[in-house]
């Protein structure tokens, strides 16, 4: 048995092999020491007494499921190794062989995958000067396929695919191109495979193959012969992997790179649209608050859709007609609502039912769905918008959803080898196995009643269990009374346990009845899969319009909950947001009303916007809701806005806050001018740029010029400019509208009231040269006494300042040697004097004391231009 473990075991070094011995599957060697750990299960040995013993343990084969799952999110390859033959029938040792493996890319079982989230398994490969990328969800049938030669745009685009693994050559290791795509991607699994396997001619003979075609012409992407070579070495792991051919796959999109707009993953993370920054749940996310879909597929799209946001005016165009025919028309909203309530995830069934991984509760759960498509139809074809035509002919699914229903047992048990599937009167065969098996209860009672008659014991029973099989009890006082021919067979402490030859032939044949029940009915089943395999892409193209109906409904549902309006598209170059709203925001305060705000931005006058403010003012909540604003807008739903207008963007990129990456040596600065690098090297006069607090990171007089030069730089770019959100504490910058003339500056309303401030979170034009950071502070719960002191610190910088033009950043002590005053590169040298004129209350002075006043000046005045 050892022999024949370690041979399977050679052929998947990198998985855990469990090796199925009667009910248990069975774990040895290092793979019993891992597995032990990982699962917390007890470590043994097979023979202890032996100088070497062999490490060991196992798990219960009914319960696997939970223990693969817990392997799995480890990061560890399981390899199935099962029974190839009946262990009754069998001479000599039990054939076996592993059946399948299962990796974290090729996962199909529901308990291991979240239902409204793709499971990715991504390939990589280089032909010439262009990298391949392809993905499959082995759970649904999606794959995809694109090329590119840009390091940037092809990590982006595996970042936003979020692989649960990854396929490599071998040549990647010492490839640097292929080997800085997946830096940084921590965690992700990857699998390295014989560059043989993804050769150009072999992969395309497995695609050709695959989808039984003379060419991939018809799929766009018989020139991607990078895209090609990373798709065929899938379809060679999937049939490695899960020993059979990917049959389910029926087509592959082939898709470009640049017709979605492109949100980096660092703004994916800013902006909160997948997971929220203090948990990594959905709540509080962008998505929390668009997916009401109620079906797994449509989940599943709505992600997609967020993921790929469109360029195409007319594509977005399309949903949103269909989003407002559905938002107008609240009755068919509901009733789509309602039906799709009874719909099962029918694109992951589909897919099981093709592997043969279903059981019969897999097939009612089709049937249900398929059931509520003539209801749905119904109610698409009476709606206006194109979006809702149905081109799919139900009839075939009607009838494999008839023949289900007339066939698989609603209480059904999950395996599919014991029997109970198939209801009675489907099959006369099977009928007649039933009745047998039913009738044998009343033989049993009158074997009974007819053993009590003839031994006069009242006390016997006659009995089954499944490690004697069936018996006569007789109490131990009446044991004396037993017949010559009862066999005892086993004996308790109270009865005696006994067979008869009747009673044992009687049990071979009702045994026999039963296992020819459970074989007949395991037949029944499979003809009925096959059958609804067959209509395997049918009920793909069906679940493909169930999710796109799904989430057009969901975002119509939104939008008339919320009271979000139909944005315009336009190519002028133009962002206008009358009343606009953060979307997550707005449903999250407690204790006071959201106050919209307007934005105006377009690329003549008002293309670069300076906001100064407080902190906790609101200024990082306008930045990301002007975002998410154009975001909505590009993925076709309806927008929190009185009125909206959006320019077709290319990129959103976001800089707003850093977090030390202590574990890469990066601080906040550094990861603050790699991300406004990327940043300034990757924007167009299409794209839209938020920028919050730029230059924090450093001291004051490098922060200033860093954000002055970037500001700069965005403004001037290739001569057209970016569109930027530029937020900042540096109020410096507000004398970049001097300078530049398509930058405008504005500021968060601030009331003040007896030295405390009142936040009134609206945006007005012109700029402010107050933080009011020491109120702030006291709101947030610093000591008095701290407070007292720092507006003393404050008044005597401020006065300083005044005199001098330069602030007083930092100082040691009175009369310290290491006082430092940082000049302010952008102060005036007449500024003191305007400061000090604006602050003197002339109506209170002498004649002396303004001639006084002046002589200070002057003095002051000569000692600043001599220093």
């Amino acid at each position: 048995m050892i022999k024949q473990y370690l041979s399977i075991k050679g052929n998947y070094p990198d998985a855990i092999l469990l090796y199925r011995m009667g009910d248990f599957y069975e774990m040895f060697f290092e793979d019993a020491e891992v597995a032990s750990k990982v699962l917390e299960i007890t470590l043994t040995s097979r023979n202890k007494k032996e100088e070497f013993p062999v490490p060991m343990c196992g798990v219960p084969h009914k319960a696997v499921k939970a223990y693969i799952a817990k392997l799995i999110a480890n990061g560890f390859k399981v390899a199935i190794c099962d029974q190839k033959e009946n262990p009754a029938e069998a001479k000599g040792l039990v054939k076996r062989d592993v059946v399948r493996v299962i990796t974290p890319g090729m996962i199909i079982e529901d308990e291991f995958l979240d239902e409204k989230t793709n499971n990715y398994i991504l390939s990589i490969a280089r032909y010439s000067d262009n990298v391949g990328i392809s993905c499959i969800d082995i759970s649904t049938g999606l794959f995809r396929l694109t090329e590119g030669n840009d390091l940037l745009s092809l990590a982006e685009e595996i970042r936003r695919v979020a692989p649960s693994e990854i396929l490599l050559p071998e040549s990647s290791k010492n490839d640097r191109f292929l080997s800085g795509l997946v830096n940084g991607l921590n965690g992700i699994p990857i699998t390295y495979l014989d560059d043989n396997n993804f050769d150009y001619k072999k992969c395309r003979e497995r695609l050709i193959g695959l989808f039984r075609t003379f060419s991939l012409e018809g799929f766009g992407c018989e020139d991607k012969k990078a895209g090609i070579c990373a798709a065929g070495a899938l379809v060679f792991y999937i049939k490695e992997t899960q020993k059979q051919s990917a049959g389910h796959f029926s087509s592959i999109e082939t898709y470009n790179l640049d017709k979605y707009l492109l949100i980096d993953e660092t703004s994916c993370q800013n902006l909160e649209i997948f997971k929220n920054i203090r948990t990594g749940s959905k709540h509080g996310t962008l998505l929390g608050v668009l997916d009401s879909t109620l079906t797994p597929m449509g989940g599943r799209l709505m992600r997609s859709w967020l993921r790929y946001p469109l360029q195409n005016r007319e594509e977005i165009l399309y949903r949103l007609d269909a989003v407002e025919e559905l938002k107008n028309d609240v009755t068919s909203r509901r009733n789509i609502r309602e039906q799709l309530n009874t719909v099962y995830d029918i694109e992951r069934l589909g897919s099981k039912i093709v592997m043969g991984h279903s059981n019969a509760r897999d097939l009612v759960a089709l049937k249900n769905s398929l059931l509520t498509l003539p209801s749905i139809k119904y109610i698409a074809e009476n709606l206006k918008s194109s979006f809702f035509v149905w081109d799919s002919e139900i009839g075939e699914l009607s009838v494999l959803a008839q023949l289900i229903d007339k066939a698989i047992r609603e209480d059904a048990p999950p395996v599919i080898n014991e029997g109970g599937l198939i209801k009675e009167g489907f099959s006369e065969e099977l009928d007649i196995l039933i009745r047998a098996g039913s009738q044998g209860k009343g033989w049993l009672a009158k074997l009974e009643a007819k053993e009590k008659e003839e031994t006069k014991i009242n006390s016997l029973k006659v009995r089954f269990n499944k490690v004697f099989g069936y018996y006569i009890e007789v109490s131990k006082a009446q044991a004396k009374f037993v017949p010559s021919h009862y066999i005892r067979k086993q004996t308790l402490v109270n009865a005696e346990r006994y067979i008869t030859d009747e009673l044992k032939q009687y049990e071979k044949d009702i045994l026999n009845s039963q296992d020819r029940r459970n074989i007949l009915e395991y037949e029944l089943f499979t003809q009925i899969r096959e059958n609804a395999a067959k209509l395997n892409p049918l009920i793909q193209q069906v679940a493909g319009f169930i999710a796109r109906l799904d989430c057009i409904n969901a975002f119509s549902e939104v939008a008339h909950e919320n009271n979000y309006s139909r944005p315009d598209l336009n190519d002028e170059g133009l962002i206008s947001i009358e009343e606009g709203r953060h979307p997550v925001v707005e449903k999250m305060i407690t204790g006071e009303r959201f106050v919209p705000n307007s934005i105006m931005m377009d690329d003549e006058n008002n293309q670069i916007l300076i906001i100064t403010g407080p902190n906790m003012a609101g200024k990082s909540t306008v930045l990301r809701q002007v975002a998410l604003i154009v975001l909505m807008a590009h993925i076709g739903s309806f927008v929190p806005a009185a009125k909206a207008s959006i320019n077709i963007t290319d990129k959103i990129f976001t800089r707003v806050g850093a977090l030390d990456n202590l574990s890469s040596g990066q601080s906040t600065f550094m990861v603050e001018m790699q991300e406004t690098a990327n940043i300034l090297n990757n924007s167009s006069s299409r794209s839209l740029v938020i920028m919050d607090e730029i230059g924090r990171g450093t001291s004051t007089f490098d922060g200033i010029s860093i954000a002055w030069a970037v500001a700069e730089y965005l403004h001037d770019l290739d001569g057209k400019g970016v569109k930027t959100l530029f937020a900042t504490h540096y109020h410096e910058l507000i004398d970049l509208a001097l300078t530049k003339e398509r930058v405008k500056n504005f500021n968060i309303l601030v009331k003040e009231w007896n030295d405390e401030i009142v936040f009134l979170r609206k945006l007005v034009d012109g700029g402010t040269n107050r933080s009011y950071g020491i109120q702030v502070a006291r709101l947030a719960g610093i000591p008095g006494k701290i407070i007292a002191r720092a507006k003393k610190i404050l008044y005597k910088i401020e006065d300083e300042h005044a005199i001098s033009g330069a602030p007083l950043v930092a100082q040691s002590g009175a009369g310290s040697k290491h006082s430092q005053i940082q000049l302010d590169m952008f102060t005036k040298p007449e500024h003191f004097i305007v400061e000090r004129l604006k602050n003197a209350d002339i109506t209170k002075m002498t004649p002396l004391d303004a001639l006084n006043f002046i002589n200070e000046l002057q003095e002051k005045t000569n000692k600043a231009c001599l220093d």
